[in-house]
C-alpha cells in the first residue's frame, strides 16, 4: 500500500546564535500575517527601493506581506551575518531573486524564498546554491492544462496514473520541486520547465532527472496542513534543519 503522508518538518525554536555549518541547510518558516508594529518595524529596515515596491501595492493586504517577506529575510540574513537587516544590500538575478551584493563580506551565505497564502519559507545554504518553493494545495485546482503546458511527458503520465484523490497533492509536489529547482539555478525563464523531470507521486521520495542531476539534491516536506514545499541544494549528503521564525 502506497505511503501518501508527506514529510512531517519538525520546526525548532530560533537557537541563541545562528550558526550554518557547510553541511547544512537552514529553512525558515514565517506567517505573513504580523501586528501593525511589527511591520512597522520591519519596514524601517527596508531600502528605499523596496520601500517604493511596498507603496506600489493597492491591496494593504499585499502590501504587509511583502513587507512582511522582505523585512524577515533581512532580519534572517542579519542575525546570520551579525549585522543590522538595514545594511543589507541585495542585487536580483533574471526572475527577480534577490542575493547578497557581490562586494558583500557575506556572499558566501546563499539563499531562497517562497511565500502562498500567507505563509513564507525561507533557505540558507553555507557556500551551496539553493531553491526552495511552496504551494498550498488546492484540490478543486484544475491543473491538467497547466500540466499539459509545463510538465514533461513522463511527468504528465506519472500525474494521470495517480488516483484522483491524489492528483491534486501530485501536481503541487511536482511544481515546487521544479519552481525549487528553476531557482537553485537561477537561470529563471531559460530553463523550459518540460526539459527536466520531476518525481511527483506522494509518499516517494523528491527525485529530480535533468542533465546536471548529479550536481543537486533534493527534498520535499509538508510546512503547514494543506502546503507543501520543496528545497533544491547543490551537493549531497546535507542536513535539513527547519526552524519557526518569532516576532
Amino acid at each position: 500500500m502506497l505511503n501518501t503522508m508527506p514529510i512531517l518538518a519538525v520546526w525548532l525554536p530560533a537557537p541563541a546564535k545562528l550558526e550554518l555549518s557547510e553541511d547544512e541547510v537552514h529553512v525558515w518558516r514565517a506567517p505573513l500575517s504580523l501586528a501593525p508594529e511589527v511591520l512597522q518595524r520591519l519596514n524601517a529596515t527596508l531600502a528605499p527601493d523596496e520601500q517604493s515596491r511596498a507603496a506600489r501595492f493597492v491591496f494593504p493586504d499585499d502590501r504587509g506581506n511583502f513587507i512582511a517577506a522582505r523585512g524577515i529575510l533581512r532580519e534572517l540574513l542579519g542575525a546570520y551575518l551579525q549585522r543590522p537587516p538595514a545594511s543589507l544590500e541585495f542585487e536580483y538575478g533574471l526572475r527577480g531573486k534577490p542575493a547578497l551584493h557581490r562586494g558583500d563580506a557575506g556572499l558566501s551565505i546563499r539563499f531562497s524564498l517562497s511565500h502562498s497564502h500567507g505563509l513564507a519559507l525561507y533557505a540558507f545554504a553555507h557556500r551551496r546554491e539553493v531553491g526552495i518553493d511552496l504551494e498550498q494545495v488546492q484540490p478543486d485546482f484544475g491543473g491538467e492544462e497547466v500540466a499539459e503546458r509545463f510538465f514533461s511527458n513522463h511527468e504528465l503520465t506519472e500525474l494521470r496514473a495517480l488516483p484522483g484523490g491524489l492528483r491534486a497533492e501530485g501536481f503541487f509536489a511536482c511544481w515546487t520541486r521544479k519552481e525549487a529547482y528553476v531557482k537553485a539555478r537561477g537561470d529563471g525563464f531559460q530553463i523550459p520547465l518540460d526539459s527536466f523531470d520531476v518525481s511527483l507521486t506522494p509518499g516517494r521520495p523528491a527525485e529530480l532527472h535533468s542533465l546536471d542531476k548529479a550536481r543537486w539534491s533534493s527534498r520535499s516536506f509538508e510546512p503547514a496542513p494543506r502546503f507543501v514545499a520543496a528545497v533544491v541544494g547543490e551537493g549531497g549528503g546535507w542536513l535539513l534543519r527547519y526552524f519557526e521564525w518569532a516576532h
